[in-house]
Order: C-alpha cells, then structure tokens, then sequence
C-alpha cells in the first residue's frame, strides 16, 4: 500500500519494477495519468498508461543505463502530458522497484522559451542595427524593432538643435515614418529626463491622459499605457525611447532585463551613426575649402582647368589651382598654381594654408616678389624644410583680341606658350622653391598672346609621369612639347583634357603624382576694344 505521506504529496509519484508494471501510484499520479478515468493506473504496464517518454526512460534505467537524471552531467527526462510539461527524477527503491517523481516544469519552460525569444530577439537587434551608419535609418531601426516586439507604437526621439527633435515612428504595420518636430520634451512626463541621459533614469510609465497628441497618433490614440526609456550612449544621451501599448503596463523581470539591453544595442548604433554624420558634414565642409575651384566666365579670357589626385581614392592632394578674377589693384586676374611636396591628406592640409595664406595677401596680387616672400616667410618660420611648395603665377588681362600675361615660376615646371603656327615656347620665368630658405629670388616675364594661342602651366606630376616602352621613363617637356605642336588652336577645354589624357596613358596603371593642368587662352571671336593693342 502506498505510504500515507506519498498518497497525499502534491507531486505524481509512481512505484515501477524493472518489468515495467506500476506497482504503487498516489492520488495525483493516478488523477494525471487515469485517462480515461475509468482506468487504472496500478498493475498496469508504464507503457500503456504513461507516455512513451516516460516508459523509455524506466526502460534505459532498469536496463543499467542511468536514465534517471541522478548522475553529473545527465538532464532528467522531461515531456509532455496532456497540455502540460513534466520532468521524471528517479529513485532507486529496494529490491527491483524504482520510483518515480513527476514535476510540472511547463512555467519553466515557457520561461525558457521567453528567454530564448529575447535573445533571439537581441541578435536581430544587434545585427540590424551595428552594421549600419546612416542616422535616419538606424533610427527608423529602432523605432520598427521595438515596436515589433516591447509595443503596438514605437517612437524614436531625437536632440537637435533648439526646439527641434528627429522624430522616427513605427506603428503595427512595421512601415517606419520619419520627421522633424518642434516640441517641448516637458510635455511628456519621463521625457526630458531620459533625453539628459545623466543621472540614469528607469523606464517610466505614464496614463495615455498626461501624454501629448504628437505621441498619440496615427493609430495609437487606443493607448492603454506609455512607457519612456533613455537610450544611453557613448558618454552622451543617443535619445529616448518612446512606447505606445494597447493594455500593458510594467516590464517583467525578463522583459525589463532585454529592454535595457536592447536601449544599450540601439543607442550605442545610434551614437555611432550621430558621429558619423557630424564627421562626414566636417570632413565634407573642410574638403569643400581643399577642392579645385570651378573656373569663371572671364571677359576677353577664356580658361579651362583640371585637376588628378595621385590616389583613386582620393579627392584631393597637393597640387592646386586657384582662379582670382580682378586681384590687386592693375585690374588684372591671377592664376595660382602649385606643387605641395608630398602626396594625400598631409599635403591636402597644407595645400589649405598655402591657399589661404595666398587669398589673404590678394591685395599684393600686382607685386609677384612681394607675394612670394611673404608666403616664403610663413612656410619657413614652420622650421620644417620638408614642407615646401613650387609656385607659378599668372596675371593677365585683355587688351582688345590679345590677352597680355606677367608669368612668374617660383620652382616650378615653365610655363608654355602654344602659338597659332604650332610653336611651343618655354617661359624663362625662373625662381627658388617657397619654405626652404630665407629669401626668395625670382623672374618675371611678360607674354602677349594672339587670338587663338594658349598659356599652359602645369605640375610635374605631367612631366614626371612614368611609362612608355620600359616603363620607367618620365613622359618629359620634350616629348610634351611635341605633342603639344598638334593641338595648335585647340580650345583650352580641350587642350587641358589632352595633357591629362597624355600623361595618364604615359602612366598606364602605375603609381603617378597629382596632376594640375590650367590652360590660359585668347578667344578667336573676343571684341573689339579701343584700348591700345
């Protein structure tokens, strides 16, 4: 008979022998397994009046294979009975008998799914929002994931400046809306405090009746309750969460666990996308300053010019141009052109101040000499010899067809001229590198070009560009020159794309220096002018 204490436990309990007869059941093993009730439970075989599972384990435990969940390592067996979940620890009682407890672990194993859920949910987090550095779409993101699974409506709320926040919201259909608002955070209880991000704040929960129109809308407006929740991030506050349930209110303990992770994952995502953004509006501004100029429309001038960092990648370098119409006094524009030594951002960067440095002293445009030793004294006061520059200069002006030009080399490859009969002519504009040494010596000289002719300055990186039959050689100003011989009374659009062109193919796939091409032209259809020709 069973014994009185295990009649009335609140656990099924069965008394098996090693053939598989149940030879002892209390009231609760004989209520779960009596199906249908009318039948018995005791002297019947495990097989036939418990579950599979439960008769295979007795089977592996009386043949000597330790089935019962006793030893290290082994997990009782566990399954279901009726709707429920049931896991078998065995004990060895005397003779060859063996009794077995059935405990409900179906709490725990939705608790187990639970959790498996919001790990699973925490990995589709990660992995769609790590991978991302676009801010709207990281916000967007997080708006659709939450509101897949922590609400019906998940709104997104984030600082910009003065009274506007970004705002991205994701209702039940899972189609994300993004906009700009003007709003006051303090109308939302929880709000303004978890947009500071410091102290920490929990998730606050608020009555649909103290929450403003801009969160109770597009379908949500059926709110049962509204939770806020900061979105900590790296250092600073990345926004807030807002979420819309229909009835719920409050996080269980696994749920309040998963929500901060997952304001961890989204606001770490969302911090990383911000700075991106801030650095790529910097990097873009500061490399509008550093980009080649777009040439002007010039009376009586026509200009083309061209520019070919040494990088694919790169966008700038340390060649430069740069166009100033009517510098000085005299009426005349200038033309800057130069070699920074070195090649990539260090260059680019010092190509800036170089550039800068030549805007400010625009005034002096009329005195060459005076404007490189001025720029000569800023580079050398750096005390660095290896951060130099060469520099050409061209004034000019047009004087009724012609165009009259004062050309002055600090450095740099000579300026040539291409008449309308085919002659290239070399500039003999000579002078010393800028930011080596102390004084500046320098020639300029002065060339009037006919309808039709051009002015060419270039950067070494034409000259000096390797290829050719060995590949080693430089492509050269004779060989320049003689290819220039063809491209009389080309227009200097097309005449600039040409040296370009010449000098890339040299080059072929091997590494070549920037490449700077400015072409100076006398119109053949300029105006007339009463101006002494």
């Amino acid at each position: 008979m069973v014994r009185t204490v295990w009649e009335d436990a609140p656990y099924p309990m069965l008394e098996v022998s090693t053939a598989g007869v149940v030879e002892q059941a209390n009231k609760a093993a004989r209520a779960l397994l009596a199906v249908p009730p009318a039948r018995p439970v005791v002297g019947e075989r495990l097989e036939r009046t418990a579950p599979q599972w439960l008769s295979q384990a007795h089977h592996l435990l009386s043949s000597g294979h330790g089935a019962g969940g006793a030893g290290p390592g082994r997990e009782a067996p566990y399954g279901r009975i009726g709707e429920r979940v049931y896991q078998a620890h065995a004990v060895c009682a005397a003779g060859d008998r063996a009794v077995w407890w059935l405990v409900d672990v179906t709490a725990q194993q939705r608790a187990l799914r639970s959790l498996r859920d919001w790990a699973g949910f925490i990995t589709e987090a990660g992995n769609e929002l790590l991978p991302s550095l676009n801010l709207d779409r990281c916000l967007e993101t997080t708006a659709c994931l939450a509101a897949r699974r922590l609400a019906d409506v998940a709104l997104v709320v984030l600082p910009l400046s003065g009274r506007r926040y970004a705002i991205a919201r994701c209702g039940p259909r899972g189609e994300p809306v993004r906009e700009d608002l003007d709003i006051d955070p303090r109308t939302l209880p929880g709000l303004a405090e978890a947009l500071q991000g410091f102290p920490p704040v929990p998730t606050r929960w608020t009555a649909p009746a103290d929450v403003p129109g801009w969160v109770l809308r597009d379908g949500s407006g059926a709110a049962g309750s509204v939770a806020v929740t900061a979105l900590p991030g790296h250092g600073l506050p990345a926004g807030a969460l807002v979420l819309v349930r229909g009835t719920r209110a409050g996080f269980s303990e696994h749920e309040g666990l998963f929500v901060r992770l997952f304001a961890m994952w989204a606001g770490s995502a969302i911090s990383v996308a911000r700075l991106y953004a801030e650095q790529a509006v910097v990097s873009e501004t500061l490399l509008a300053e550093l980009l080649p100029p777009p040439t002007p429309d010039l009376e009586g001038v026509e200009l083309a010019a061209l520019y070919r960092p040494a990088g694919q990648e790169e966008r700038v370098g340390g060649d430069f141009y740069d166009v100033y119409p009517a510098a000085g006094t005299g009426g005349e524009s200038l033309v800057v052109l130069g070699d920074v030594a070195g090649k990539g951002l260090e260059a680019a960067v010092l190509t800036g101040r170089i550039r800068n440095t030549l805007r400010a002293l625009l005034p002096l445009a009329d005195d060459h000499q005076r404007v490189l030793e001025l720029l000569n004294g800023v580079l050398v006061a750096d005390g660095d010899p290896s951060r130099y520059v060469t520099l050409v200069l061209a004034s000019f002006e047009h004087r009724g067809s012609r165009v009259a030009l004062r050309l002055t080399s600090a450095g740099h490859p000579a300026p040539l001229i291409l008449r309308n009969d085919g002659r290239v002519e070399t500039v003999p504009a000579v002078g010393t590198l800028i930011g080596v040494l102390e004084d500046v010596t320098s020639v300029t000289d002065s060339v009037v070009l006919e309808p039709g002719e051009t002015c060419l300055l270039y950067s070494d990186g034409i000259i000096e560009a390797r290829g050719g039959p060995l590949g080693s050689e430089f492509l050269g100003e004779e060989r320049l020159g003689e290819h220039l011989r063809q491209c009389a009374g080309m227009p200097p659009e097309a005449l600039a794309e040409r040296v370009q062109m010449l000098a890339s193919q040299w080059a072929g796939e091997r590494e070549h220096d920037d490449m700077a091409v400015v072409a100076i032209s006398a119109p053949r259809a300029a105006r007339k002018d009463t101006r002494d020709e």
